[in-house]
């Protein structure tokens, strides 16, 4: 029997940078873009109002932005402020 979260969740394969911050938010904006889609879908089909879709969609976009910041997704720890360096941290 298929796994109920793995049914209403798929998740698609990552074929970024492999680290392990960047797999686990890769599965966290999957999950984000696969809630989002059901709740367009019961907004448009008028189970829930407008409202309540947005009131949702906000609450899952400050989770996946929370997620971001605990992930430290973006940050380059070492990166220098002039910018002219590569990932080791070194001059290019």
């Amino acid at each position: 029997m298929v796994d109920k979260d793995n049914f209403l969740y798929p998740k698609g394969r990552y074929y970024g940078q492999v680290k392990p911050e960047n797999l686990v938010f890769n599965a966290n904006l999957q999950e984000f873009a696969q809630k989002i889609s059901y709740i367009c879908n019961l907004e448009t089909a008028g189970k829930i109002t407008p409202q309540e879709a947005y009131e949702q969609i906000k609450v899952l976009w400050k989770n996946l932005k929370r997620s971001k910041k605990q992930l430290r997704i973006g940050e380059n720890p070492f990166r220098l402020d002039d910018g002219d360096n590569d990932e080791t941290g070194t001059k290019s």
